[in-house]
């Protein structure tokens, strides 16, 4: 087989301008005109996975948020710690909620978007006549190396490096028929779902709380790091237990293969464009993804601490689409474009960027190398300082993204990967 395949014109995915720099969906164009809402998106951008990008990376944050502010931060999530308090008072109710919103929904509406981006890309090389997945691998390979230093510098759960080595996979999986392609993402959901109901019959089985303790049980030593700890004893801990802590993506490969092939078939399906047929696919997503996605996450939670893996890894997914449908239903009712569509079309356009400064910031905010709120403040106030701080940090985002995009075209991060790869 050879190393790289020559492709030929195919319009199946649109027929945009070509802009093969910026980092998978976290920053593609694609053509499209009158995509819906959004209208002041530059010329060639399809409006709506703008608005989604940015929707799912400030999303994201509602559940890493928890992380920052939990005594332990990331080393606790490895105890079982920092898991939602459950209905007992008003307070906890609220905090429940809020993570039940966000607890693997964004994350799986941002794996969808990449995929999406992965089929841009591919039609952009094939209008060009170029080789595929030729420097595309180069891309993976880049953005490989940029989440494993945003593993070891900012975030234990950098999500970056997972996207990476599936991309890999999929960029070759996309010269093949759409029968093969097929084939693979239901293989890859259906040994998912297996694999996500062996292990929690194990935790069930076995007493464990599968990550969703309320975390008593994290050592102090551990709570002292991020609390009191230096930052290169932070890198040191996350180097020490790289293994445990980049466990995530391994066990859900299956699933990113599966939202990744999912993206391109919703892409070229013409789920984000802004006729008729987009709209209709649209609230097909809406109905059956809310519709099958939120009974099944009432469940998991029903089913107590034992319902983690099924929750997040599982019916999280479907909520995932369900919530594309339905913001894809509301901005087709937007006529006029505010502030508030501008911030996040401004986020999704420089999406590498806002990933990674705002898990920046929380780690000033929170840790003790910066004012170390997650030990002052506590339980006090909790859980509405930790909200607070999520709102203010997407209020940054959106705001400074919007003010650098009228002098540049590219976010700083986007910006560097360009330069670097031109070269």
């Amino acid at each position: 087989m050879q190393d790289a395949f020559i492709i030929r014109h195919d319009d199946r995915g649109g027929n945009g301008p070509d802009d093969g720099d910026m980092t998978e969906t976290l920053s593609t164009q694609a053509g499209s005109s009158g995509a819906p809402g959004a209208s002041g998106a530059p010329s060639g951008r399809l409006a709506l996975l703008d608005v989604l990008r940015g929707t799912a990376v400030l999303g994201t944050l509602m559940t890493n948020v928890w992380v920052f502010t939990t005594p332990g931060a990331e080393g606790a999530i490895l105890r079982g710690a920092g898991g939602a308090p459950g209905f007992t008072s008003p307070s906890d109710g609220a905090e429940t909620l809020f993570r039940l919103l966000a607890d693997g929904k964004f994350l799986s509406m941002l794996t969808i978007l990449f995929g999406v981006g992965l089929a841009i890309q591919f039609d952009s090389a094939a209008r060009r006549g170029l080789p595929w997945p030729g420097m595309y691998r180069g891309r993976a390979l880049f953005l490989l190396a940029e989440g494993t230093v945003h593993f070891v510098l900012v975030f234990a759960w950098d999500v970056l490096m997972g996207y990476a080595v599936t991309a890999l996979l999929v960029a070759r999986l996309l010269t093949r028929s759409d029968r093969v392609r097929r084939r693979v993402m239901w293989w890859a959901g259906g040994l998912h779902l297996l694999l996500m109901g062996g292990l929690t019959a194990a935790l069930v089985a076995s007493g464990e709380q599968g990550g969703a303790g309320t975390g008593g049980n994290v050592p102090r030593r551990v709570v002292e790091l991020y609390a009191h700890g230096g930052y290169p004893d932070q890198i040191a801990y996350r180097l020490e237990n790289a293994v445990a802590l980049r466990l995530e993506p391994v066990l859900s490969f299956g699933l990113l293969v599966f939202l990744f092939l999912l993206g391109v078939r919703l892409y070229r399906a013409g789920a984000f464009g802004a006729g008729t047929a987009g709209r209709r696919i649209r609230g097909r997503m809406l109905r059956w993804g809310l519709g099958l996605g939120v009974p099944l996450t009432a469940l998991s939670v029903l089913a107590g601490p034992g319902g983690f893996l099924l929750g997040r890894y599982c019916a999280a997914p479907l909520v995932a689409v369900g919530y594309i449908g339905l913001i894809g239903a509301a901005l087709d009712r937007v006529r006029r474009e505010g502030w508030f569509v501008k911030g996040l079309t401004s986020v999704g356009r420089t999406a590498l960027s806002a990933y990674v400064l705002q898990n920046v910031l929380c780690v000033l905010v929170s840790y003790g190398i910066g004012l170390g709120l997650a030990e002052r403040l506590g339980d006090s106030g909790r859980p509405w300082w930790v909200m607070a701080l999520w709102a203010a940090v997407c209020a940054v985002l959106m705001g400074g993204s919007a003010l650098w995009l009228r002098r540049f075209a590219r976010g700083p991060l986007e910006s560097v990967e360009h330069r670097v790869l031109r070269r």
